[in-house]
């Protein structure tokens, strides 16, 4: 992609998460995940196809061919641009949405052909920072009060000005109270770790300084996506435990199933990431509903040049939507 071109894929990667975000937003508080979920996706998809773009989805809403979802190996854009990788998720944080509780979001990233992980829809095991900090800080197989020390030494503070993100679920009891036994702060979120892991990247706005645990696969590929362009670190294993799991790896081009991937190593080359905030959350607003407008609140980067970018959009063509 020539860089002429990045840049017209900067802006049109923002109407389509804004378009997506809008959607899901009308269904805020409702308790229905699915009627969220779908008509976020109908909305990126038909956004998607509107761009100049030959592009492949690697990361979407499932493995098969399932014709109402962005499903992986679907084609998206008129066919007549260059040929690039998405990894998506139309609405990160379903049940956030249904309950109207923070940081919900529209995802997407794009890389030139081959160059995002073709991960299947497994649990990973994931840990992030954000920029400023030198390589190796962080090791995914260090115990979680090292990790923790490390990163306080790189940061200059005692480990209790230290707070971590961590999903509230069962199995990472061990890993809360190792983490809590460090006497550093925890973050604990129901849902979308996307946005967990994205929020290491400002942890002055964000309170965040790290995030731990294990989580879906495709979303730690868009993860990834982000932190390259903000020079995060993040590493991250697929949860392999089963052979048919090792199996449909392997279809996916997988051949090691204890490799430890870097940001760098699921979303390589020139990358851009656009997030839609879909409810109000700690770096960005939710869509709000005036009586003749729409407001939205979007960050959009580049790894290339390490921009990041925040739109705020008020649109009065009600229509469009």
């Amino acid at each position: 992609m020539v860089a002429g071109l990045d840049r017209i894929l900067t802006m049109e990667l923002v109407r389509v998460t804004e378009r997506a975000a809008v959607a899901a937003a009308r269904l805020r508080g409702r308790g229905d995940e699915k009627a969220a979920d779908q008509v976020a996706v109908d909305a990126m998809r038909q956004e998607l196809n509107r761009l100049a773009i030959k592009g492949t989805v690697v990361i979407g809403e499932g493995e098969r061919d399932e014709a109402p979802m962005l499903y992986i190996g679907e084609e998206v854009g008129t066919g007549k641009g260059p040929a690039v990788d998405i990894a998506l998720d139309p609405l990160e944080g379903t049940t956030i949405c249904a309950k109207n509780l923070p940081n919900a979001l529209a995802v997407i990233a794009i890389a030139e052909k081959g160059s995002l992980l073709f991960a299947p829809d497994v649990y990973m095991d994931k840990i992030a920072i954000g920029p400023g900090y030198a390589d190796g800080v962080i090791d995914i197989d260090a115990a979680p009060a090292d990790n923790i020390a490390s990163l306080a030494k790189a940061k200059g503070v005692a480990v209790s000005d230290i707070t971590a993100c961590i999903l509230d679920r069962p199995r990472h009891a061990k890993l809360i109270d190792a983490v809590r036994a460090t006497g550093a702060a925890i973050r604990l979120i129901g849902d979308g770790d996307v946005a967990g892991v994205i929020h290491t990247t400002d942890p002055e706005e964000t309170g965040i300084d790290i995030y731990l645990g294990t989580g879906g696969a495709p979303e730690g590929v868009l993860a990834a996506a982000a932190l390259r362009c903000t020079g995060g670190q993040m590493q991250g294993r697929l949860i392999l435990e089963t052979p048919e799991k090792v199996a449909r790896a392997a279809k996916m081009g997988i051949s090691d199933p204890k490799r430890v991937y870097q940001a760098k190593d699921m979303a390589r080359g020139d990358v851009l990431f656009a997030a839609t905030g879909v409810t109000d959350g700690n770096m960005l607003d939710g869509v709000k509903f005036g009586r003749t407008f729409i407001t939205t609140h979007t960050i959009v980067l580049r790894s290339s040049s390490r921009t990041v970018r925040e739109i705020k959009a008020r649109h009065q063509d009600l229509e469009k939507f």
